[in-house]
């Protein structure tokens, strides 16, 4: 026991995946802990069968009580991504490919040539409030004069541009949505579960190829002509009710796009 508390006090200093906790969030904080154990475990930080850091190193690392870590520990383990043994600790379990709604959104999807998962940053680009063109109404079920919320974003992975997002929400749905690009948050489905209780839990997708347009080009500093993949989806309720459009342009030639939900 001593030799895998030293070792996991070792595992939680410097070269840590995670961090410690000074931003502020609208999540309860267990879910912040929960959020980057998480990542750590699905960009392979910590492998199957890693000994994760005790709960008082961990806490120490992230700045928050012993408490907020188990009960972020006890919600990965009844997920299955943790194990949790007497007399070993709590261990990565492997089970990480079998990723359900979740992970679908919580990961950009487009990988790496080899398959491993890429952690993304999200840049708003825009996020205004308007009237909803008729493809939006006819697939949001909107009347005619109903407004949205349009969100643009840029997806950049070491600090290069790899995709455009554009999210349209019904705005009744989602009174007092942050109008300022620096309020959206980065995690837009989880921010909906918790701010609106809409929670995502399906999506209808529609893949298709052309050539990029000049703000592509600009956006995503490419020179034309040059091809682009286009993902289209509408994105369901708990209640089956369509919620999201959303419109993806996106590059491929370092990436692949994949889709697993389990």
């Amino acid at each position: 026991m001593l030799e895998v508390e030293e070792r996991s006090a070792q595992a939680a200093g410097d070269n840590s995946p995670v961090q410690r906790i000074t931003e502020l969030s609208s999540s309860p904080l267990h879910e912040v802990v929960k959020r980057q154990i998480s990542e750590a475990i699905d960009l392979g930080a910590w492998p199957p069968g890693h000994v994760l850091p005790s709960e008082i190193s961990l806490a120490n690392t992230m700045g928050v009580a012993v408490g907020t870590v188990r009960r972020a520990l006890l919600d990965l383990a009844a997920e299955g991504l943790l194990s949790r043994r007497r007399k070993t600790g709590t261990v990565v379990t492997g089970r990480t490919a079998h990723r359900g709604l979740r992970y679908f959104f919580k990961y950009f999807r487009l990988h790496r040539r080899d398959g491993s998962l890429v952690h993304s940053e999200a840049r708003v680009l825009a996020v205004v409030r308007e009237k909803a063109n008729s493809v939006v109404q006819e697939k949001l079920g909107l009347d005619a004069d109903a407004d949205v919320i349009r969100l643009e974003r840029l997806r950049l992975v070491n600090a290069q541009p790899v995709m455009l997002d554009t999210f349209i929400l019904a705005a009744e749905r989602v009174p007092d949505f942050p109008l300022k690009n620096e309020d959206v948050p980065q995690l837009v489905y989880t921010y909906l579960v918790e701010r609106y209780g809409i929670k995502i839990s399906a999506v209808r997708e529609e893949l298709s190829a052309e050539l990029a347009s000049a703000d592509d080009a600009r956006l995503l500093g490419i020179q034309t002509p040059a091809a682009i993949m286009m993902i289209e989806e509408v994105a369901f309720d708990q209640s089956n009710v369509p919620t999201i459009v959303g419109v993806r342009r996106a590059l491929t030639k370092d990436h692949v796009y994949i889709n697993e939900v389990r």
